[in-house]
């Protein structure tokens, strides 16, 4: 027999939305890409050309690279280079690389935008699900950006998509200890060095189709430190793990590298559940999803964007940002959300409004971030 905590609403009166203040602020957020940009159909065909298969299969893959909602990707390599590769250590090899310049480029954008010195740093977190380095690459790049010998570090593997959400989330849970401190948020996915050549599967063609390569750095400050920063305020965090989806989304990873596991279901499971966990979430806090001014929604693929738009009966509008994302870069994993957020805060919402930033993956499982501007 299982219980399951009621929700805190059930427990506390909610508090009231007010002036805010009390949280961790955004400061800035960067996000890099890799100089190889290509239109999708050029991509689709590169593929055809550079790794022969059955004539059904690149139909299949020319059918979903039109439909993922896709115009634009950066590619961490030229097109002709992929085939080069020779599997997993070479892949991961190329990953560390670019990983490593684009990190240090995002995060050294983000602390100049945000205006704090490598040295003020107290905590960095990192998250990838797309190539394996150890020492983990905060480690690797801490002296090249300046940071200092006693930095916190907090390296996050397997969350995928959801990884920018949670990673915001332990930035909070960090910052609300020790609110005159500093920390970074690097996220880097470069999701085309994953690829499997011989990999027909209709998961595997809708990798191919839709997923991109890019880094983002967040830059956050607690609430000593916030007083004149005018990125949002993290109010409040969710996490939720679904029963029974662990089949849902991940890797199968195998001494090819990383094997995509991508289930249908995913748009499926969004509408049904994100729903119920947003609107409690939101009760909490005495709002309504009518409440929410800014949606800063993970670029999970136009079936799952529709399916985030068809659960809360949003307008076009609300999502412009997810798709813009999805349709120049790609599904960049981790990063999305963040390239999200970052064009959010180029054209931020009125002061005291609500936004909320939410992300699915591996687990399966989602991740909820209450912000006030």
């Amino acid at each position: 027999m299982t219980h399951s905590r009621p929700p805190a609403s059930a427990e506390r009166p909610p508090p009231q939305w007010g002036p805010g203040g009390a949280g961790p602020r955004v400061a800035a957020v960067r996000v890099a890409v890799p100089p190889h940009q290509y239109r999708q159909e050029d991509i689709t065909a590169a593929h055809a050309d550079l790794f022969p298969g059955p004539a059904s299969a690149h139909r299949a893959l020319r059918r979903f690279s039109a439909n993922a909602g896709v115009v634009t990707r950066n590619l961490s390599l030229p097109l002709e280079e992929y085939a080069a590769l020779g599997g997993f250590t070479g892949a991961n090899r190329v990953w560390l690389r670019t990983a490593l310049e684009l990190g240090e480029q995002a995060v050294n954008e983000a602390l100049s935008a945000a205006g704090v010195a490598s040295d003020e740093v107290d905590v960095v977190i990192s998250t990838t699900v797309t190539g394996l380095a150890v020492p983990s690459l905060e480690a690797r790049l801490a002296q090249r950006i300046g940071l200092r010998q006693d930095v916190k570090r907090i390296p996050l593997f397997g969350l995928g998509c959801a990884a920018g959400a949670a990673g915001i989330a332990r930035l909070h849970d960090y910052l609300r200890a020790f609110p005159d401190q500093v920390g970074v948020l690097l996220g880097v996915e470069l999701c085309s060095l994953t690829v499997q050549s011989r990999d027909w599967s209709t998961a595997g063609l809708v990798a191919t189709s839709l997923f991109g390569d890019g880094a983002a750095a967040l830059v956050a400050v607690g609430e000593d430190r916030a007083r004149d920063v005018r990125g949002p305020e993290v109010v409040a965090t969710r996490s939720r793990l679904y029963p029974d989806t662990t089949d849902v989304m991940g890797w199968r990873i195998g001494a090819h590298g990383f094997g995509i596991v991508l289930s249908p279901e995913v748009p499926s499971v969004a509408e049904r559940e994100l729903p119920k966990d947003v609107t409690a979430f939101l009760a909490d806090h005495g709002l309504t999803v009518g409440d929410v001014t800014a949606w800063i929604c993970h670029s999970g693929g136009p079936k799952v964007i529709d399916a985030v738009q068809r659960a809360f009966d949003l307008p076009e509008q609300a999502l412009a940002h997810t798709r813009h994302s999805l349709a120049t870069r790609g599904n960049l994993s981790s990063v999305s959300v963040l390239d999200v957020l970052r064009a959010t805060l180029d054209a931020p919402p009125a002061p005291g409004s609500a936004g909320l930033l939410t992300a699915m993956g591996p687990g399966f499982a989602s991740e909820l971030v209450l912000l006030r501007w």
